[in-house]
């Protein structure tokens, strides 16, 4: 039975959506406050997390959580569920790892999809046996599916699942323009336009980290993105 986490200061709102994932077969552990959920994720994770971004005195106390959450894992799927649905809140919470952001106005059909669609990625990439075939190269990059893990220029890259299926979907299919709604399909995600975009952002940042020059990913207006392999790479 997969394991729920629901950070929700609002005792009635936390027993709703309690109530409903429990209805839908998972196990589910309600936390008030970001203290109280790291002291129990620091014993156990869950295999999802759902953050509110406002944490009871603590206005941003999501966004710190999902930051210490992240320093456990890297993979594990986080949802933002607030009422704070503005762009830059929803940029931020993506930055700092978030695999999704969502308005409290989601209908709960529309909400239960969205956790099924985290937990059939997570569930693929623990499937995946080692074969020749589960590493990917293109150019500087290396995907390691087995291991989950991608690499620039031999310099390990920290992704969340998001970020590794997203990056797998462009690369492997280098050369090739892929539109947002493939992206959701190859990743296996539903989401909105505007995350697969904050997505992409982030990702980019994350490259550049590493290494300055880094400019494979290409947009391509009005049709979506690209994989590009400059020819140093290729050589």
């Amino acid at each position: 039975m997969k394991r729920i986490a629901i950070i929700e200061d609002d005792h009635s709102i936390r027993e709703n959506y309690t109530d409903l994932m429990t209805r839908y077969g998972y196990q589910v552990e309600g936390y008030e406050g970001r203290e109280q959920a790291m002291q129990a994720f620091t014993i156990r994770l869950p295999d999802l997390a759902i953050i509110d971004v406002g944490l009871g005195h603590e206005y941003d106390g999501g966004f710190l959580l999902c930051q210490q959450l992240r320093q456990l894992s890297a993979t594990i799927p986080i949802i933002f569920l607030t009422a704070r649905d503005n762009d830059f809140d929803s940029i931020s919470g993506l930055r700092l790892g978030a695999d999704d952001y969502l308005s409290k106005e989601i209908g709960l059909e529309h909400l239960m999809v969205r956790i099924s669609a985290l937990f059939r990625r997570t569930e693929l990439s623990q499937s995946v046996q080692t074969t020749k075939s589960s590493i990917l190269t293109r150019g500087a990059l290396t995907i390691d599916n087995d291991k989950m893990q991608i690499s620039w220029n031999n310099q390990l890259l920290e992704v969340t699942i998001t970020e590794f299926w997203i990056i797998h979907a462009l690369a492997n299919k280098s050369g090739v323009v892929r539109s947002r709604q493939q992206l959701m399909t190859d990743a296996n995600m539903v989401v909105d336009d505007n995350t697969i975009t904050s997505h992409i952002k982030r990702i980019r940042k994350k490259f550049i980290q590493i290494d300055s020059g880094f400019d494979e990913i290409t947009a391509i207006y009005g049709m979506g993105y690209r994989w590009d392999i400059t020819p140093e790479e290729q050589a």
